[in-house]
């Protein structure tokens, strides 16, 4: 039986990225305001077609859209989920493999008409299934920072570890215990000090400054038993 011509047209596939960064301690999302239809005009995540021509897989090309759409490379990435379906894209039925990406706010372009940073309690109404996958990249997000290195991308170059904690804290939403989580920072050997390179806190003590060791700048250190 020969199949019908609808039956056979192929799906849409693309890419979508949740890029998100720290604003004076609360979580951003990165949006991008739409050129073309559908949606024209609307605020939406970065996201773009595989270009199967020049991309050696689906997280080359999420890096090729936060680059040419965002203008930033070097972002954190990991694959978050696919979302598919009929009905997410009235262009047809869709596929959309998804990303999270985290970026110290320091390397973030500047804003202009086209690109807004919001917070992510604040995110006005997004097309296609984009709220999903926003919901999707912070359950994901707070999730990992419970027992990994994760919330390190969200800082600068250098950082002390109470600046460090809390960032850990604003992702969490809750206090940590100050000597635990130290603890789990040594257990995880994630970081290394800068030598001779110190933080004035104001009234405060100069405090150390750290780095992540290179081996974990895009990967994950793990805590043995969470922090």
């Amino acid at each position: 039986m020969n199949q019908s011509h609808e039956s056979r047209t192929p799906p849409i596939v693309s890419v979508d990225v949740v890029l998100l960064t720290l604003v004076e301690q609360v979580l951003h999302a990165v949006l991008l305001r739409r050129a073309q239809a559908p949606f024209a005009g609307v605020w939406a995540l970065p996201g773009g077609y595989i270009h199967t021509n020049e991309d050696a897989d689906a997280q080359a090309s999420a890096a090729r859209v936060l680059r040419e759409k965002v203008g930033i490379a070097g972002a954190y990435l990991e694959q978050l989920a696919t979302f598919s379906g009929p009905a997410r894209d009235p262009r047809g039925w869709s596929v959309a493999i998804a990303y999270c990406a985290l970026l110290p706010v320091q390397q973030l372009p500047a804003e202009h008409a086209d690109i807004s940073v919001i917070p992510v309690t604040a995110l006005p109404q997004l097309p296609f299934d984009h709220r999903a996958i926003v919901d999707a990249a912070l359950e994901r997000v707070r999730n990992k920072s419970l027992y990994s290195s994760l919330p390190v991308h969200l800082c600068g170059e250098r950082f002390t570890l109470p600046q460090l904690q809390q960032v850990y804290e604003s992702i969490l939403g809750e206090p940590l215990n100050k000597v635990s989580f130290r603890r789990k920072m040594d257990e995880m050997e994630l970081l290394q000090a800068v030598p001779g390179a110190m933080h004035s806190g104001g009234a405060h003590r100069p405090a150390q400054l750290y780095r992540v060791k290179p081996a974990f700048r895009q990967t994950l250190a793990l805590a043995p038993r969470g922090l």
